[in-house]
């Protein structure tokens, strides 16, 4: 487990052009992650999914991650004067060398990937297998490659990108199974804004719309894996089934799912598919999965409370409260997971635990002249680190968002569960929670 961000480092390529990496892991191969379109490498860690993936793949080699030139934390460029793939080829080849890596596995996301190809195909010396996951060798459509979007396509968005670059917008399109959660958005905001600039992400969009390696892929000769979900909108298809039957003996899995974020979905799939490519076996790893109850805790009109006491007297106030919620939530045998600025969501081991829990942080703040509102839901959480993921922890909060000031909500499999405990509870009936499949009933906590 990767306790804290690694070090960033800085490799030297061309004219003094400084590209930054960093080196995860002591597995027995090198393996080399290009990047997509924008990357970040420190804020990157942030996102437990995807932190979670970079620690998977040390279980069976020494990753190099890399932002690309012009984005992330690597030397920006001016828009007018955008890297070639040949200068970025070197690049990678500068990081590896400065990385003590001789002969790499390469791994290459989406606008990666011509770049990953032309380097096998340029200096096959260097590279020892190649994993491709939901790329291209041609990103528009053509009279012989009709599976690519439209330049018209491509123009549309590229006009979106630059009216609402930075707002985390399209979630539904790159990551459909993250979509309607607000955290994520939020991220992918701040992530846009910290990997480019809104004229550099179009100046990008349209470099990879004009890509076409298509020609360089019968000289592609290492062992080539083609990862690509079956539903992706982002990249069809029908772009990685051209690559299988273009690069010689390359293996070709179609994942299910429509995520083009490697992040999201099935991550899992894609962990064992790459491990057993670069090594014969599925990866072995420790259960990630355990049955948990999370709460969810929020300050009702904290925007203008804060608003009423000024930043000073408002931070003093959030520390009081925070203070309070994991004094209890160590009182009721819960961990607190993460502050949430306003709230916080922690986990326990036991559903009444943080039903009361709940009622006793709301009934404390109230002395700070705060009111809070909780939810609370019981199911199987994805541990990610210090992090917890998955549809339990996305249902939490939603039943959180529905409670009115002084609301304790819960889920019924926490009413179920609770039975015998003496909680009281009052039926809201069911509902249809945003990016939650199904309908839900729902339970105001009445006395605990």
């Amino acid at each position: 487990m990767i306790a804290n961000t690694p070090a960033t480092r800085y490799a030297t390529s061309g004219d003094d052009v400084a590209i930054a990496y960093q080196v995860i892991g002591e597995g027995p191969r090198d393996l080399v992650v290009i990047p997509g379109w924008i990357s970040h490498l420190e804020l990157q860690w942030e996102h437990p999914m995807m932190a979670r993936l970079f620690e998977a793949l040390t279980g069976f080699a020494r990753v190099i991650l890399m932002d690309k030139r012009g984005t992330g934390l690597s030397d920006r460029v001016p828009v007018s004067d955008l890297p070639t793939l040949e200068q970025r080829m070197e690049d990678v080849r500068a990081v590896m060398d400065a990385a003590g890596s001789e002969r790499a596995s390469v791994l290459a996301m989406s606008e990666g990937g011509p770049l990953a190809m032309l380097l096998a195909a340029t200096h096959p010396e260097r590279v020892e297998a190649l994993v491709l996951y939901g790329t291209f060798a041609r990103w528009t459509s053509a009279p012989d490659y009709p599976w690519a979007p439209s330049e018209e396509h491509h123009a549309r968005s590229r006009e979106e990108l630059r009216r609402h670059w930075g707002e985390g917008r399209d979630i539904e399109y790159f990551a459909p199974s993250l979509a309607g959660d607000p955290e994520t958005a939020s991220f992918w905001g701040r992530y846009q804004r910290q990997s480019a600039s809104p004229s550099a992400a179009v100046a990008l969009t349209r470099m990879a719309t004009e890509m076409d390696v298509r020609e360089l892929l019968p000289s592609v000769r290492v062992p080539t894996l083609v990862l690509h979900r079956s539903d992706d909108q982002v990249t069809r298809l029908g772009c990685a089934r051209y690559l299988a039957d273009h690069i010689e003996d390359a293996e070709l899995l179609e994942l299910p799912g429509a995520d083009h974020w490697w992040f999201a979905g099935d991550t899992d799939g894609l962990i064992d598919a790459i491990g057993e490519f670069l090594t014969g076996e599925i990866p072995q790893r420790e259960p990630d999965r355990v049955l948990s109850t999370v709460l969810f805790t929020d300050i009702v009109g904290s925007t203008e409370r804060a608003a009423d006491l000024g930043d000073r007297r408002w931070r003093e106030l959030l520390g009081a409260h925070e203070d309070v919620t994991r004094r209890e939530v160590s009182r009721h045998r819960g961990r607190i997971v993460k502050t949430l600025g306003d709230g916080a969501l922690a986990t326990f081991d036991g559903p009444a635990r943080a039903v009361r829990c709940a009622c006793a942080v709301r009934d404390a703040v109230r002395g700070l002249g705060l009111e809070l509102r909780a939810g609370v839901h019981t199911g199987e959480v994805e541990r990610m680190g210090d992090d917890v993921g998955g549809l339990a922890v996305h249902l939490g909060a939603r039943v959180g968002a529905m409670a009115g000031a002084g609301e304790v909500l819960a889920s019924q499999t926490v009413r179920d569960l609770a039975v015998g405990s003496g909680i009281e509870w009052d039926d809201r009936g069911s509902h249809v929670l945003k990016g939650v499949p199904g309908e839900w009933r729902i339970y105001a906590v009445t006395s605990s």
